[in-house]
């Protein structure tokens, strides 16, 4: 069990600061794909937007229904995802998960800021809501190359 102060720590200022300003919560009029997920073990969901042009993001919208570090993560997740492309997308997501679940480094810019997630890796029920950004993210990139190269 955790104690009180790892609570504490986990939801600190900075996170819930984070939470209350999450960038592009408004939903994108004819995206080129939308993805919504959904973390089974605490409910938390995210819709995401988007936009391409070139394989980078051009556009991107966010509807966030999560726990304070899901919507933290997709704080930052939003304000750095305009210009990436699928593989800075994907590096971002395997860089988040490998430091929370295997105490792995941060991930490289222009995900640093997830670096405020570190106090959430003994709390293994939130990890999937953690991801929910940069993984719809990365189905919606996948759903417009199927759709552009069908």
């Amino acid at each position: 069990m955790s104690s009180e102060s790892d609570l504490i720590k986990l939801y600190s200022s900075r996170i819930l600061a984070l939470a209350a300003d999450i960038p592009h919560l408004d939903r994108l009029e004819a995206p080129d794909a939308t993805v919504k997920k959904r973390a089974p073990l605490c409910g938390s969901a995210i819709t995401v937007d988007l936009r391409l042009s070139n394989g980078k993001i051009t556009d991107f919208g966010q509807d966030v229904k999560a726990c304070a570090l899901g919507q933290a993560s997709a704080s930052i997740v939003g304000s750095a995802i305009l210009g990436c492309t699928y593989d800075q997308v994907e590096t971002a997501r395997d860089q988040l998960k490998s430091m929370l679940m295997d105490k792995g480094p941060v991930p490289s810019s222009p995900f640093d800021g997830l670096e405020v997630l570190i106090p959430a890796r003994d709390f293994k029920n939130r990890h999937a809501s953690i991801l929910l950004a940069l993984e719809a993210t990365l189905e919606a990139m996948q759903q417009i190359t199927r759709k552009n190269y069908a």
